[in-house]
């Protein structure tokens, strides 16, 4: 890189920095948006002819090649591979490979803005879980977003009877990212951000490799460099989506994150032909708003927390 290339790079580092964080964090959800819908695009166009199976093995090992910088600079040690909770770890992998599989499955056989609409219900889960397993106390308008935000999923699965069972799987997807989510607060209280990824690749790698090997596909070249150029992507994207939400505050940019709709949408119809109907739009409005209160409402409540223990 030349000094003029150098130069020119932190420039655009400071100006980017000199922005309020609340822009900082909009605009990595904005990228982080934009490269999840070119990972599933590309997801989507490989299934045509691979197995699901393949593209996430394909996900997870690039995901893993990735992150090995970051590894060789954390070394074995804690902060590295060591881990506090490994059988968290060994759980919380399993369950995001599955969750995986369910989004490059509903992905391959719906359309990308059904497919994310129905991922975005993983909100709707979280309050539910959070009872269960965190323990935590939910108000009653928080539960009431929640059975909103469900009546939106079963608009999206057509009410006139006519169910594309690909939407079940799509929402089992939802159910395991949310299921993940909370294992990810339960396990990043003991292990460092490096460590998580470290496992999650290192469980989707062997909990894909069997099944991807059984229902095996010869990729072409070509498939080999989009398989490869899709990992790459998707670990670009998890990096700017961790970013924005580690600058900004949740209430402010979470908005950004549902532009991903909007991208989908457009994919879908200039790559793959797909025109959102009137029931997926609808629907996934009401998911979409109801996602947005249970994100507002409980940033609410943990600030009206810390001012409780300000005070005391």
């Amino acid at each position: 890189m030349t000094d003029d290339v150098k130069s020119g790079a932190q420039a655009h580092k400071a100006r980017f920095l000199a922005l309020p964080p609340n822009v900082q964090g909009a605009l990595w959800l904005l990228t982080s948006a934009v490269l999840f819908t070119a990972m599933q695009a590309m997801a989507k166009y490989l299934g045509q002819r691979l197995d699901p199976f393949q593209v996430a093995l394909a996900r997870a090992f690039i995901g893993l090649v990735v992150i090995v910088p970051f590894l060789l600079r954390a070394g074995f040690g804690e902060g590295g591979i060591a881990t506090k909770v490994f059988p968290l770890q060994l759980l919380r992998g399993v369950v995001g490979t599955l969750a995986m599989f369910c989004g490059f499955y509903a992905v391959t056989y719906l359309p990308l803005a059904d497919a994310l609409s129905l991922n975005f219900a993983r909100g709707l889960f979280l309050v539910p879980l959070a009872i269960l397993i965190l323990k935590e106390t939910v108000g009653v308008r928080r539960i009431v977003a929640m059975s909103v935000g469900f009546l939106g999923v079963v608009i999206m699965l057509r009410p006139t009877g006519d169910i594309d069972p690909v939407a079940f799987v799509a929402l089992v997807g939802a159910a395991l990212v949310a299921f993940a989510t909370v294992l990810v607060k339960i396990v990043s209280r003991y292990d460092s951000p490096v460590t998580l990824m470290f496992y999650t690749c290192v469980v989707g790698t062997l909990v894909s490799i069997v099944p991807a090997a059984i229902n095996w596909v010869p990729p072409t070249l070509n498939e080999y460099m989009l398989l490869a150029l899709m990992g790459a992507i998707g670990a670009t994207a998890h990096n700017c989506f961790i970013r924005g939400y580690a600058v900004g505050e949740t209430t402010a940019i979470a908005p950004f994150e549902y532009s991903a709709l909007i991208f989908a949408a457009l994919a879908g119809f200039f790559i793959f032909s797909d025109l959102p109907d009137g029931y997926t739009i609808l629907g996934a409005a009401v998911i979409v708003g109801a996602s947005l209160y249970i994100v507002r409402r409980e940033a609410q409540v943990a600030r009206a927390e810390r001012q409780k223990e300000m005070d005391g």
